[in-house]
């Protein structure tokens, strides 16, 4: 016996509301279980204190959700790259670095474990992070013409430390070395926190490092701040010169921060997560937490990630080419 005519109406009706439904459910649904916030670095550095103000901000805007960050630390970065790039694109695994993952590491490194573009779609960009050359207070200088005199009449015999091989702080440190003509050796480490210490420690008297993890040392006395990496002087230490004023002119790198996932969201889960981000930054708070912690805001949307990569990775690969940086 058929199906009456307006019965296999409802029934074709009710098979396109589950088809609208479906997806509809599946958003509502997102997020039901914790999102991880990979830091490719320790705890502790620039890059972890942002990954924490951010998380504990989108989690603000996602009523319910919770965020958790994971801190995947190695081979400048790499190693916590490779984990978000390798994740399931559900949107519960997303990445937050600086230019040194999207193109730092790969102007420097033949082969990598992941594709800046193919591998990660961007949820937006919150701004930049000044560097800072810093110094032990014992270290016989406090300027950077004074350690500029110093490097060249002890060629090969002074190290600085990074916070990493390839990362912006190696790049700093090797843009210095070519712009003041002098020979200073790289010393890498895995993060900025352990670099840090071992400038406070005395065990190497000079560092690149962020202005996040430089200046609360600087103003305690700790570390000696010799000029800043930026065009213009900076508001969390407006008194310290940047290197142009300093006479290296044209100097000029700081790192911007960005978060991605991997590639292939659900467009649903895509849009949840790129206005969550861009809602908490639009917040005075986040704003205030961000400030403090010494980030140069400047919000972008997820479409200017990858204009900002295809521009700066051309720059990168000639300043590795120009400067002769190499990894350690």
């Amino acid at each position: 016996m058929s199906p009456s005519p307006q019965r296999a109406r409802l029934h074709l009706v009710g098979l396109a509301a589950a088809a609208l439904w479906s997806p509809l459910a599946a958003l509502a649904a997102f997020p039901d279980r914790p999102i991880t916030i990979v830091v490719p670095y320790p705890p502790g550095g620039a890059a972890d204190v942002l990954g924490r103000i951010t998380a504990r901000h989108m989690q603000l805007q996602l009523p319910g959700s919770t965020f958790v960050v994971e801190n995947k630390a190695g081979a400048g970065t790499a190693v916590g790259a490779q984990a978000v790039a390798q994740a399931a694109p559900d949107g519960y695994t997303l990445l937050t670095s600086s230019n040194t993952t999207w193109t730092m590491n790969p102007a420097l490194k033949a082969k990598l474990p992941y594709d800046t573009i193919k591998s990660f779609e961007a949820i937006g960009t919150i701004g930049s992070i000044p560097l800072m050359v810093v110094a032990h207070p014992g270290a016989p200088f406090n300027n950077v013409r004074e350690l500029v005199a110093h490097a060249k009449a002890q060629p090969g015999k002074l190290n600085y430390a990074s916070f990493g091989a390839g990362t912006s702080s190696h790049f700093a440190g090797e843009m210095f070395k070519a712009a003041a003509g002098v020979d200073i050796v790289h010393v890498p480490y895995k993060g900025s926190a352990p670099a840090m210490q071992d400038l406070i420690g005395g065990q190497v008297p000079l560092s690149f490092d962020t202005n996040i993890a430089s200046v609360p040392q600087m103003k305690a006395g700790k570390i000696k701040a010799l000029a800043v990496t930026t065009a213009k002087r900076i508001s969390s230490a407006p008194e310290v010169p940047t290197l142009a004023e300093a006479g290296l002119s044209g100097f000029e790198l700081s790192a911007w921060v960005s978060f991605v996932a991997p590639r292939g969201l659900p467009e649903g889960v895509r849009a949840t997560l790129v206005k969550a981000l861009a809602d908490a930054v639009a917040t005075p708070a986040m704003q205030a937490d961000l400030a403090k912690a010494g980030l140069e805001l400047g919000y972008e949307p997820p479409a200017a990630f990858e204009a900002r990569v295809n521009r700066e990775l051309p720059m990168m690969r000639e300043l590795v080419k120009k400067a002769n940086i190499t990894v350690d």
